[in-house]
């Protein structure tokens, strides 16, 4: 991908806040376990989603997931649109991806 982009800063290819990815690496960990070695994993997991991903699409996932717990019709809205579901179809294959290289 990087490729692609030729003239890309850092900035440009690191555009995850640091709050981001420790909120991301704290939930990881209290989800699969609280170890050094779990760190050192869900780092690598939100390293390679933010390869994959624009942080603008990591947001929008995290608010869809975030949304569609709420019950009756908002919550709906962000079960059910076409836009939600695709979202969450390129979070998961960018969560997939980030399984697999570091667990």
């Amino acid at each position: 991908m990087i490729a692609a982009v030729p003239n890309a800063s850092a900035e440009d290819l690191n555009d995850y806040p640091t709050a981001a990815r420790a909120d991301y690496v704290f939930g990881c960990m209290k989800a699969n376990g609280e170890t050094q070695e779990l760190l050192q994993k869900c780092s690598c997991s939100i390293d390679v989603i933010a390869s994959i991903i624009p942080y603008d699409s990591y947001v929008t996932a995290e608010t869809i997931l975030s949304m569609s717990q709420v019950t009756g019709p908002v919550g709906s809205e962000f079960r059910s649109t076409e836009q939600a579901k695709l979202a969450m179809q390129e979070f998961r294959r960018a969560q997939a991806e980030a399984e697999v290289r570091c667990f």
